[in-house]
């Protein structure tokens, strides 16, 4: 009986199809899933016309969508631990498509926000999923990257939604952009063929044959032997639990998480749903307000993926720490009048040190926790974190409601930045580091790729 070490094999394997094929199909969902979440953004000017709503109520409206992102992260990552990755997925697929779809029918601000509180259990709970899949299957020394990569598909989707909202919303009304939704759950039995379940839930659920086929496309020289014994972090049958993100030293990195995670998605959300109208209520025409959340979310594309490269050279403590710095001095300089060329600049740099951050932050989760509970840490993570998402529209409703000088929203929207660089900054610092945080710093140090605090 021959023992196979998988995290050894897939830490040193070489980049091939198979990896490409995983990053494609999880960049594709994550690209949906950016859709359908930032398309709220994009048609908030005009709900708020046809509708009659006032910021507040508009506010509240647009965080129907994060209570259910919340819920969803906190029921489909633990749920995928037990489960398998890709029954989960494919239900949060079938969640974030249909009822956005159905959304386009809503006849009033009731029926909009139940579809979006349904959709949002699909946008929450698939992104721990896709990041947890995606950094499971990654060779050690381009993991940030190939995370950063497939995420960024979510500013994709944002890019799509507020390209497609400047050209759909004046000829075909905002009703059509919801139901472009549609393509991912007719797209879902193609994903389902080419996506891979888990191979941490083949090992757990003693699917050794299934097992074997797999590690043998993430590194086509190894060749299954009869009576293998697969090695993984977790033992046979060991289930991953909400309590074990707090055990071996991780009690502070947790809760640092949490807290980084709670104050980046405040941002995120609140310059998401009220950029285009703070935008428009400073004299810039809806079309050049929208081209704003479009450019936010294009620098979103660089700051991750420029950052998981940082990472991969440096720790992702550090460049992430210094990302929330630069983010609240860009949010905070959006109040100023400056020329519209610098103007789009700092909104670049706020995409990219925010939604890029957030980005970095679902890789670094997913490299601190052992593979047994890294959904659960994802989900918690990212659960918690949606209440800040939650409060982020619900705050920019009561700074427009206030009618407050532009410079103090876009400061009330900086402060949450200081923050989580705090909070980062104490990740891994508990008397004893958790035993993946041990690995990748040794790792780290033996490459010769950076130094160890």
């Amino acid at each position: 009986m021959r023992a196979v070490d998988v995290n050894k094999i897939i830490d040193e394997a070489r980049f091939n199809r198979f990896h490409w094929t995983v990053l494609f199909w999880c960049a594709l969902i994550i690209i949906f899933d950016g859709y359908d979440l930032v398309i709220y953004g994009v048609v908030l000017p005009k709900l708020m016309q046809e509708w009659q709503l006032p910021p507040l109520q508009a506010g509240a409206l647009g965080s129907y969508a994060l209570f259910g992102m919340m819920f969803g992260a906190l029921i489909f990552g633990p749920l995928s631990d037990r489960i398998g990755r890709k029954k989960a997925i494919a239900i949060c697929v079938v969640l974030f498509s249909g009822f956005t779809f159905i959304n386009g029918f809503a006849r009033n601000p009731f029926e909009f926000g139940v579809c979006r509180f349904l959709a949002g259990l699909g946008i929450g709970g698939v992104m721990p999923n896709v990041v947890a899949l995606m950094s499971e299957y990654a060779p050690r020394k381009m993991r940030s990257t190939l995370v950063a990569i497939m995420f960024s598909g979510y500013a994709v989707g944002g890019m799509l939604s507020a390209g497609l909202g400047i050209y759909m919303l004046p000829n075909f009304g905002w009703q059509s952009l919801f139901f472009v939704a549609i393509v991912p759950l007719l797209l879902l039995p193609v994903i389902l063929r080419f996506l891979p379940e888990s191979i941490g839930f083949l090992v757990r659920d003693q699917r050794e044959a299934e097992a074997g086929r797999m590690l043998a496309r993430v590194e086509p020289s190894f060749r299954a032997q009869t009576g293998d014994r697969f090695v993984i972090e977790a033992a046979k049958g060991q289930k991953g639990s909400v309590g074990q993100l707090f055990t071996e030293g991780r009690l502070l990195s947790t809760v640092s998480f949490w807290v980084a995670f709670f104050c980046c998605l405040l941002m995120v959300y609140a310059l998401g749903s009220w950029l285009p109208k703070l935008m428009n209520s400073a004299g810039y025409a809806l079309g050049s307000s929208l081209g704003f959340l479009l450019v936010l979310n294009f620098g979103a594309i660089f700051g991750a993926i420029g950052g998981g490269w940082i990472a991969d050279r440096l720790h992702l403590r550090r460049v992430l720490t210094v990302f929330f710095a630069i983010a609240a001095v860009s949010i905070s300089l959006l109040g100023f009048k400056n020329p519209t060329v610098v103007l789009y600049g700092v909104v670049a740099i706020a995409g990219a040190t925010t939604i890029g951050t957030q980005i970095l932050l679902y890789a670094y989760v997913a490299q601190y926790y052992p593979m047994h509970i890294r959904s659960t840490g994802l989900g918690w993570a990212s659960g918690v974190g949606r209440m800040g998402a939650i409060l982020g529209p619900i705050l920019g409703g009561m700074l427009m409601a206030a009618e407050l000088p532009l410079q103090m929203n876009f400061l009330a929207f900086a402060v949450p930045g200081v923050i989580a660089g705090l909070a980062i900054s104490l990740v891994g610092r508990s008397a004893r580091h958790a035993p993946i945080e041990k690995k990748n710093l040794a790792f780290a140090a033996e490459s010769g790729k950076m130094e160890v605090d």
